[in-house]
């Protein structure tokens, strides 16, 4: 295959995925409509690229079944020169945790840490280190539907300010002793523990469950 091709079908992939995103979070008639368009160009794309006929294309994704695997979720783990680290309050619940969330088809779970943290605090990162991968349910989360994986990436602060962001209330910097209330749904004390055990151990080997 061309890496032009390649490219695109990348490209077509990910349209599909904000597409489906779209079609599950949506409740107006407008946006349902826009993602629905979106995702018709995606399988045009596919149609073109790959010479396959639309029906089979349709019936691929209308009929697929595929075996269940977890979620990945991925947190950024941003410490500044006091060693404090950087937390984020969740619109939702009101409650403070690592910017991240979960991966987008099309990047890479680097690019997914760069981009989560500069969407939802303002600040520019450059990703050094895998800390942790995680399984949710070996740790005190609250349960959810959700069968997931966690991974904890270490980035060094190079820049940006902070800025609102649509689902983010504050951002702001906080030594160990004065962890805020955490949401446990997303990040739980004992692995805000874990990041400072990184910052204070540097030769500590990446932890996963």
């Amino acid at each position: 295959m061309q890496p032009e091709t390649q490219k695109i079908l990348e490209l077509a992939k990910r349209i599909k995925a904000i597409a489906q995103r779209g079609l599950t979070y949506s409740t107006d008639e407008y946006n349902i409509e826009r993602y629905t368009e979106l995702e018709t160009i995606s399988h045009e794309l596919f149609e073109v690229m790959t010479d396959t006929p639309w029906e089979l294309i349709r019936n691929f994704y209308l009929n697929k079944k595929e075996y269940p695997t977890p979620k990945t979720d991925i947190r950024g783990v941003v410490f500044n020169e006091k060693n404090e680290i950087l937390l984020v309050c969740e619109r939702d619940d009101n409650k403070w945790s690592l910017p991240g969330g979960w991966a987008d088809i099309g990047y890479s779970p680097k690019e997914i840490a760069v981009k989560e943290v500069e969407e939802e605090t303002g600040f520019i990162v450059v990703p050094t280190r895998l800390l942790a991968v995680l399984d949710k349910k070996h740790h005190p989360h609250p349960p959810q539907l959700e069968y997931a994986y966690k991974l904890f990436i270490q980035c060094t602060l190079t820049g940006g300010k902070i800025r609102e962001a649509h689902d983010i209330t504050d951002v702001a910097f906080f030594p160990q002793d004065s962890i805020p209330s955490l949401s446990q749904i997303r990040v739980t004390a004992s692995q805000i523990d874990l990041m400072f055990a990184f910052l204070h151990n540097p030769g500590k080997e990446v932890v996963f469950d």
